[in-house]
């Protein structure tokens, strides 16, 4: 299945999307794609129900916005460095143990929403990612079943404040959790789809030019091996997004280093997962 939320930022409806690419309303399952839902088998539920309805689901309305395709989760945890050419593009080494950061859930957005350059951000970044999102409760799990625990997959745009985040002093946090800094989606697509996660094209362009061109093959922590590990430390909640990291091509790696400006337009995608669009502009609030 291929999940989608949509409506105004705040009040999405869930729905999901067909074989035939078609966006369909399921509002009337009475349920959204959030902690919940994945807690009570809520996949199986949605799919025996879509057996019995789906014949009768209306397309939603043409030009309709796009939320996270998972309702506000409890925690986004993203992997740093966990690409190889990355890291050496950071002038960093490759991590011997997985580099764990926060986003703040308050930066999830939609996938076509706009990234908001900050007030006194002069090196906001992109970050194409694949983003795990937890089925069940996960706790001390064995690399063994890690599997077992994952619902699904997300196209994710790790946007990052490289000043905020290396130069202002504490954790990486500062420079990842501004408002919409975590586009997610288009979809979240059910793990039963992909038939390897491990080998898939990710890709990145902004106003065209292609700047990250990799596969997951390059991860140096692999998604059993990243939840085996968080699991050790934190409990990871239905919902729960897990950010496995980004290939070489960031703005910071390029020569001269480049970010964002306004007007500037983000493309990216994965493998079956759908690709995103987002236009750079400045906060509104700032």
């Amino acid at each position: 299945m291929k999940l989608i939320r949509f409506g105004e930022a705040g009040k999405e409806q869930p729905g999901i999307q067909n074989t035939a690419g078609k966006n369909l309303d399921c509002s009337g399952f009475q349920e959204d794609w959030n902690e919940d839902f994945f807690a009570t088998n809520g996949l199986a539920r949605l799919e025996e129900w879509l057996d019995a309805n789906g014949d009768n689901l209306n397309e939603i309305p043409s030009g309709s916005r796009l939320g996270s395709p998972v309702a506000r989760p409890s925690k986004i945890i993203c992997i740093g460095l966990n690409y190889r050419k990355h890291a050496e593009e950071s002038g960093m080494a490759v991590p011997e143990v997985p580099i764990i950061f926060m986003k703040a859930t308050s930066s999830l957005c939609g996938p076509f929403d706009p990234i908001y350059i900050p007030r006194n951000s002069v090196q906001t970044d992109w970050e194409v990612e694949l983003a795990v999102v937890i089925g069940k409760r996960a706790k001390y799990v064995s690399k063994e079943n890690a599997m077992d625990y994952v619902a699904g997959y997300c196209v994710h745009n790790d946007v990052s404040e490289r000043d905020f985040q290396l130069r202002h002093g504490g954790q990486w946090v500062k420079g990842k959790s501004a408002d919409n800094f975590a586009p997610l989606g288009p979809v979240l697509v059910t793990k039963t789809e992909i038939k390897d996660p491990h080998n898939l094209r990710l890709w990145l362009k902004v106003n065209g030019k292609m700047l990250q061109d990799s596969t997951t093959s390059d991860l140096v922590f692999d998604i059993p091996t990243l939840i085996e590990h968080l699991s050790q430390y934190m409990t990871l909640l239905p919902g729960d997004v897990i950010s496995t990291g980004t290939p070489a091509g960031v703005g910071m790696g390029l020569t001269p280093p480049t970010y964002l400006k306004v007007g500037d337009v983000v493309e990216l995608g994965i493998d079956g997962l759908g690709e995103s669009k987002q236009v750079a502009m400045n906060d509104p609030e700032a």
